[in-house]
């Protein structure tokens, strides 16, 4: 006899069959959770947003902790300390990762399930995730747990002025407590850290040595924690590239380099505290600088000579301390050796940490004056009182104080030729009431222009129909997943790059005219922008974007928030300062800007230029069809775009550099799928406006 299911039921049996077969382990994907979290946000269901972006949180944690606890058992088991042969080599390679697959695979189940791709790692690295807790709490009055969630996002995003005036908006409020503005994201080190400077601040010597012996040994757990973190699947840029070939060799040798590469900053960013310009210098070695004077001030000097001997083996013969450890040894009356833990990491990590403690012969003003101090201010008859560090909370090393400006060019210049004859002139640096400023109209022409945006739809409606669960084919930085904006959750962020729409013309999944398009209409930006301003020199490419921002209806009552806060391009902006910061992560090698417009039917969106403050408005540009918008990229031109309150922007946004040796290696590969396509049209007879896949050919 014949039975029918329903197809519904089927697919719900072949589920139920898959779920019951995985590990009991098994843990919701956090990319799956953020997701409907967002979803729910969009519908203004906010105890859903609490509930999944809680878990998703959550679920993100434990999949961090899986890995490391995986990583470094498998790494017990399988070491490399024996392989004296390739093939030994890779057979402990393989041992190894079929060790760390079964154990992730039986704590959180199927690991393909927590495929994530990388922008939404990027979202929880920059604790996006909080923006929208903030908010959901915020509506939900649960004011505290809403305080919590802005503080947490504001830590890693200072230049928020909208969630700065969020957070003073909260302190304001009645029955608000300094307990509700936690940092739900603080790095344990760092957290015991920044707590024992606190207590040495105020002379509890007792109190910061025990603070600051925890820090430390949180420091090197997370070192650890760090480096297995970078034993999984590496992406090697190169691989993305369409001529890229490589054999097997050479895959394990890109996988090798990438591991590497990423250990070698585990160093930088454990001495990185959220939202800093750059890490601390001399982070590690300080904790040892600290403990030495307050085990000092405790009489206990045996200890404090110990500590002074840590301190030295990152800066032999520094004069302050080595005068410490002769002051030290006198007392005691014999010598003690350093910390085995800082003699075993700085044999393994030497080169790592020489990069950020090698500022410190600039740091000896500062480490030196006022070190040479009793608790009441004044010597001792002994005449050598060991240092202390003088308790500053935010310590800052000089070089990180100093303001570096980019040094101008001889002479700045404006108002060359436009190089074709259709691009008008409408506003000069004058007009726009700056420097280094111009406004050009019909740079590209309206099809051009339908073209382009049409190009960037396509490349969201293939990134939607190649996805697999939430990863779309699109790359990092070339949209958000259609979700939201990197800088306001009210409206939608999406675009692509050259290199990726050429890729996807090449394979035949968006029109190749209109890739080639996208190559040709930057080329020709770049060509007006170096020849208005005469540079004497070539102007190359540093990052090209094709972009949309799109309003989300129900999103735009009330909105104070910018599209996008106000900047500069090559420094970071400290309107309280009124200084513009030319270090990292700053992309301080950017030389000039500019924004080609692709239509004006929206509200809101408009461009604006400010003065140092961020504050006052110096010019407004109204987005249209075929107008640039082109200038300096430094902090004689901040800038910033209104919100988008309907409908939706797109451009092309570029940025140039002088220096050849930040030429953007996705242009130059972009360069080169560009002429193995003219090439091969020269050398067959196939149409490439019929989108036919070359490879179908094959």
């Amino acid at each position: 006899m014949d039975v029918h299911f329903p197809t519904s039921s089927i697919l719900s049996i072949v589920l139920q069959a898959l779920l019951l077969s995985s590990s009991y382990g098994s843990l919701e994907p956090y990319d799956l959770l953020y997701n409907n979290a967002v979803d729910a946000f969009y519908r203004s269901d906010y105890k859903d947003v609490v509930r999944y972006m809680e878990g998703a949180l959550s679920s993100y944690a434990e999949v961090r902790q899986t890995k490391v606890r995986c990583r470094l058992r498998c790494q017990d088991q399988h070491p490399f300390d024996s392989v004296s042969m390739d093939l030994q080599f890779f057979d402990v390679v393989l041992r190894r990762s079929n060790c760390q697959n079964e154990c992730i695979e039986e704590k959180v189940g199927t690991q393909s399930m927590h495929k994530v791709s990388e922008d939404v790692n990027q979202d929880f690295q920059r604790r996006i995730p909080y923006n929208y807790l903030q908010l959901a709490y915020q509506k939900l009055k649960q004011l505290d747990k809403a305080a919590a969630a802005a503080h947490t996002y504001f830590q890693a995003n200072p230049e928020h002025v909208e969630m700065d005036q969020n957070l003073e908006q909260y302190k304001a409020l009645e029955g608000s407590d300094q307990d509700h503005f936690v940092d739900r994201e603080a790095r344990p080190h760092q957290r015991s850290f920044s707590a024992g400077v606190k207590l040495y601040d105020s002379a509890d010597y007792k109190g910061a040595i025990a603070l600051f012996e925890e820090a430390l040994q949180e420091y090197y757990r997370a070192d650890v924690e760090c480096r297995a973190l970078c034993q999984g699947p590496q992406r090697f840029e190169e691989q993305d590239h369409v001529l890229y070939h490589y054999s097997l060799y050479e895959l394990v040798s890109d996988h090798f380099t990438q591991a590497l590469h990423c250990e070698h900053e585990c160093v930088r960013d454990l001495s990185t505290r959220p939202g800093r310009l750059s890490p601390m210098e001399n982070y590690l070695p300080l904790h040892y600088d600290y403990l030495q004077f307050a085990y000092f001030q405790m009489n206990m000097v045996e200890e404090a000579m110990e500590c002074a001997k840590s301190y030295l083996l990152f800066h032999e013969g520094e004069e302050f301390m080595t005068e410490n450890l002769e002051y030290y040894r006198e007392a005691v009356g014999h010598d003690v050796k350093p910390r085995e833990k800082a003699e075993w990491y700085l044999r393994r990590h030497k080169q790592e940490l020489e990069l950020l403690v090698i500022g410190s012969e600039n740091m000896q003003v500062e480490f030196t004056e006022g070190h040479y101090w009793t608790s009441t201010g004044g010597r001792e008859d002994s005449n050598r009182i060991p240092s202390g560090t003088d308790g500053w909370m935010e310590y800052v090393p000089i070089s990180e104080k100093k303001n570096f400006t980019l040094a101008p060019p001889q002479e700045l210049r404006e108002g060359g030729p436009l190089v074709y004859d259709s691009v008008q002139l409408v506003q000069n640096s004058k007009a726009l009431n700056g420097t280094q400023r111009v406004l050009l109209d019909d740079v590209i022409s309206v099809d051009e222009c339908a073209e382009l945006t049409n190009l960037a739809h396509n490349m969201r409606a293939r990134g939607s129909v190649l996805s697999l669960g939430l990863q779309t084919v699109t790359m990092a930085g070339d949209g958000y997943r259609g979700k939201m904006s990197p800088h306001t959750p009210n409206e939608r962020f999406e675009g692509a790059t050259v290199l990726k729409t050429l890729q996807y013309g090449y394979e035949g999944r968006v029109p190749l005219r209109s890739a080639r398009l996208f190559y040709d209409a930057s080329e020709r930006a770049r060509r007006i922008i170096e020849s208005y301003f005469l540079l004497n020199s070539t102007l190359h490419f540093s990052y090209t974007h094709l972009v949309c921002r799109t309003a989300i209806t129900g999103q735009q009552d009330h909105r104070n928030d910018l599209s996008h806060p106000i900047h500069a391009d090559n420094c970071l902006l400290d309107p309280e300062a009124n200084e513009c910061w030319k270090e990292p992560p700053a992309y301080t090698y950017r030389d000039y800007s500019a924004l080609l417009y692709l239509n004006g039917d929206f509200e809101g969106g408009e461009f604006i230029f400010t003065e140092m403050d961020a504050k006052t408005v110096t010019a407004q540009v109204k987005p249209k069809c075929g107008r640039m918008v082109g200038f300096s990229s430094g902090g004689e031109n901040p800038h910033g775009v209104r919100a988008v309150t309907r409908g939706q922007r797109c451009a092309v946004a570029l940025w140039f550099t002088l220096d050849p040796l930040f030429r953007e290696l996705e242009r130059l590969q972009a360069d080169e799928v560009m002429q193995a396509l003219d090439n091969q049209s020269s050398q067959s007879q196939w149409d490439t406006s019929l989108n036919i896949n070359p490879k179908d050919e094959l």
